[in-house]
């Protein structure tokens, strides 16, 4: 496929609304791309060269691509920023100056030399990128040029989700969106949309979880009571501490032929970052502490005070989520990371075992002092369960998870596996407070179309005889309820602001 044919489906995808037509756009275009380019055909369409928890950027300004335009096209940096001003655009001034009779690179071959600008650094780095993608756009035609014109500075944004890549490679199939939820189960387990279109396309899709590719995280559902706990597990369950650190992702491999002797290590975040470079300790200590081969952990990084031994507050781990002087800080809020799950292990895929088997791999591989086991208890009372809920309070914990014994990780879903239990899910209030609508937020996305996305609420304060904002409410009524609101507010005088007012 030419990227000329790529460009046009994403003009298409542009200028259409509908996500349905979205679907089927992309449908038509999976269809025609081969099965050695629908991988790369998947990335672009994310304005990427690389699935998203690859830490991959082009790291380009938009001064950068502005001189890379104006060597492509024989122009003054200035005349390219007098034009960018009119326009608002770099795509559309890109499309404005490229030659219309170009335009006959493959899909293949331009997402290459997008792919090396990645590659670039070190001394001389920004001139090189400017250079290479001066040489892109030279070949493009005008929808080309605006493509790749938006791609490196993260301006492409067509207008879809994930999931509506995956309702596409459904239709491409059945023309319908029946198979969605087993691509999203192959997703789930291993999110990168080129590969499981590629899978799609080679009729071959048997996903397993791979060392160094995340998984997306299970999700705990909520109840109100110990006893409503009990029941929906069936009378027993296991019982950890709820932990209020980091979701961290932990994968080993001991046998890498990368670096003879050096371990594979990599830890991801719960949004699928890349984090490993944040928490030298624990690289160092997964070198030492697990006792397997090859596995895939899940875990919560928390911080804790080596004197005491008792965990620091989220507002303290969260320290540990930074760029630079990561050493020093290392130092100061040293890491545990507490595991309470194996979905990898040996070779062996442990994400449709129970939870009583991963818990039984779990006891024979953790056996460190930075990386150890979650604390776990079976309950069958509703009394010992909000006993122990009570004493992990006691302890400064955010509350407990109760765990289907015979429960799968369902990796990227929320289910009731998992239950989380905190006093703040409690049925009951412990005060009502009287406020007011003080103002209304316009909103963003599809509330914004209405005029509200939010409520600013406040309360009387007697001392000042004014009144004080305290909280904005967002959630709990239907779009129909909110326009109604808007309306009545209106008619009261309630002001609109927006968010960054």
């Amino acid at each position: 496929m030419t990227f000329k044919k790529l460009a046009e489906y994403f003009q298409k995808l542009e200028a259409t609304p509908s996500r349905n037509s979205m679907v089927e756009i992309l449908s038509r275009l999976f269809q025609e791309a081969d099965k050695n380019e629908i991988d790369k055909v998947v990335y672009l369409t994310q304005g990427r060269v690389a699935p998203l928890y690859e830490p991959v950027e082009f790291q380009m300004a938009e001064k950068m691509v502005i001189r890379a335009m104006a060597l492509a096209f024989e122009k003054p940096v200035e005349k390219i920023t007098e034009l960018y001003k009119k326009s608002g655009d770099l795509g559309v001034t890109a499309e404005h100056l490229a030659d219309s009779g170009r335009g006959q690179n493959d899909v293949k071959t331009v997402f290459e030399k997008l792919k090396k600008i990645t590659e670039i650094n070190g001394g001389g780095s920004v001139e090189k990128k400017v250079y290479l993608l001066s040489e892109i756009l030279k070949d493009c035609d005008p929808v080309s040029a605006r493509i790749i014109a938006r791609i490196p500075i993260d301006k492409l944004r067509l207008g879809f989700s994930d999931m509506t890549i995956l309702e596409a490679l459904s239709w491409m199939i059945c023309g319908t969106k029946k198979l969605k939820d087993e691509f999203e189960t192959a997703y789930n387990c291993r999110p990168d949309l080129g590969f499981i279109a590629k899978a799609v396309k080679q009729n071959n899709l048997k996903v397993e979880p791979a060392v160094g590719t995340p998984i997306l995280g299970m999700r705990a559902e909520r109840l109100t009571s110990p006893a409503e706990i009990i029941e929906k597990m069936g009378g027993k369950c296991a019982v950890e501490p709820k932990l209020d650190g980091l979701r961290t992702q932990l994968h080993f491999s001991r046998g890498t032929p990368a670096k003879a002797g050096v371990p594979l290590i990599k830890l991801y975040s719960r949004g699928l970052e890349n984090v490993t470079h944040m928490y030298p300790d624990l690289v160092e200590a997964a070198k030492e502490e697990i006792n397997c081969d090859e596995v895939i952990l899940d875990g919560e990084a928390i911080g804790f005070d080596p004197k005491t031994n008792k965990y620091l507050p989220f507002q303290e781990t969260v320290q540990r989520k930074r760029k630079h002087e990561i050493g020093l800080f290392a130092e100061n809020v040293p890491l545990k990371l507490i595991v309470f799950d194996v979905l990898f292990y040996n070779g062996k895929n442990m994400i449709n075992e129970t939870y009583e088997t991963r818990r039984k791999y779990l006891e024979a591989c953790i056996k460190g002092k930075t990386i150890v086991l979650a604390d776990m208890r079976i309950i069958n009372k509703s009394k010992d369960l909000n006993d122990y809920f009570e004493e992990c309070v006691r302890s400064g914990l955010e509350g407990i998870m109760a765990k289907k014994l015979d429960g799968v990780y369902q990796a990227g879903a929320r289910g009731f596996n998992w239950i989380k239990y905190k006093k703040s899910y409690s049925a009951s209030l412990a005060d009502t407070v009287d406020a007011v609508v003080m103002g209304i937020d316009f909103g963003q996305g599809k509330r914004n179309k209405f005029g509200v996305g939010a409520f600013l609420i406040g309360i009387f304060d007697p001392k000042t005889q004014t009144y004080k904002t305290v909280s904005k409410v967002g959630t709990g009524l239907t779009d129909v309820e909110w326009r109604a609101l808007k309306v009545r507010s209106s008619e009261f005088g309630v002001r609109s602001f927006s968010k960054n007012a």
